[in-house]
């Protein structure tokens, strides 16, 4: 017997989603081919290697294209399919009513692995959504992470804007109230007694909230771990903002980035909070659009279950 997908699938035709594969390809490269060829040359970048190195994705699977749950391609292409992770030849009617045959997510054996996984990250997507976002960090999580060092707690050989005097005092004269356990991990030892929280892996599902610039960046590693039952555009739509939160991030850090073409956003001055609060704003209104796309796959998931 053909394995069963969720009720009512999507059915793609050949023409449709070999396009649609072609596009995230081309789209995907736009960060993809400059990566590489970094890595080809050895040269480092301060901002974007954060994207690869950070997040575990490879190039190569960032580059392949998924239909999603809930979604069969047919045509002779779609054959290649049978063969890649969790994908089964499946049966189903088409808008016309006719039967025909496909590839898709085969639901049952994707579960069989990763129940828990889609489980966990359900639970935490719907925590941060249901919580108001808190907009008055000011980025200090990166400044935390360089105040007061000790030997081996300089992440970055980069200049320093303000010196490290200069980048301690900025901490010493803000609240500091970073709610994400990924960031707060790398706060120097003197840094996080002055935290707020004690964000630990046990509570993210509790502390995490929308307006955290991190906690935005990592709906990109809920989208690649959900894969493939995540749509390609949705992860690529999750890897650009991303890419645009993890800027906003380095642009007000403590470190000198003009260098690398980046201007800084000096949230130690009045004009820079402003700046930096209504770009945090605008990236947590992208987040939550793809933050409830993202629940939607995992409820699709685990309907059947």
């Amino acid at each position: 017997m053909l394995p069963l997908l969720v009720p009512a699938p999507v059915v793609l035709p050949e023409a449709g989603w070999t396009a649609r594969a072609a596009a995230h390809q081309r789209r995907m490269d736009v960060w993809l081919d400059p990566h590489q060829q970094r890595r080809r040359t050895g040269v480092a970048h301060p901002v974007l290697d954060f994207l690869f190195t950070y997040y575990s994705e490879t190039p190569g699977r960032l580059r392949r294209w998924h239909p999603g749950v809930g979604v069969v391609l047919t045509g002779a292409a779609a054959t290649e399919w049978r063969s890649w992770p969790f994908h089964a030849e499946v049966e189903v009617r088409d808008a016309a009513g006719e039967r025909v045959r496909g590839v898709g997510l085969d639901v049952p054996a994707f579960l069989a692995k990763r129940r828990t996984s889609v489980g966990w990250i359900e639970g935490l997507l719907r925590g941060t959504a249901g919580r108001p976002g808190q907009f008055g960090c000011f980025g200090m999580h990166e400044w935390a992470m360089l105040y007061r060092p000790e030997d081996g707690e300089v992440r970055h050989p980069l200049p320093l804007r303000l010196g490290q005097a200069g980048t301690d005092a900025v901490v010493e004269s803000h609240r500091v109230q970073c709610s994400h356990i990924d960031a707060f991990r790398f706060f120097t030892r003197a840094a996080e007694p002055r935290n707020t929280l004690r964000p630990t892996r046990d509570t993210q599902q509790q502390l995490e909230q929308p307006g955290c610039l991190h906690a935005t960046m990592d709906l990109y590693k809920w989208a690649y771990k959900l894969s493939p039952a995540v749509p390609g555009e949705l992860l690529a739509d999750c890897f650009a903002l991303a890419a645009d939160v993890r800027e906003l991030d380095m642009r007000a850090s403590p470190y000198d980035l003009t260098g690398h073409g980046y201007a800084p956003v000096a949230v130690e001055t009045p004009e820079g909070k402003a700046e930096y609060g209504a770009a945090q704003r605008a990236f947590a209104d992208r987040g939550a659009v793809l933050r409830d796309r993202l629940l939607a796959v995992c409820r699709e998931l685990l309907a059947p279950a």
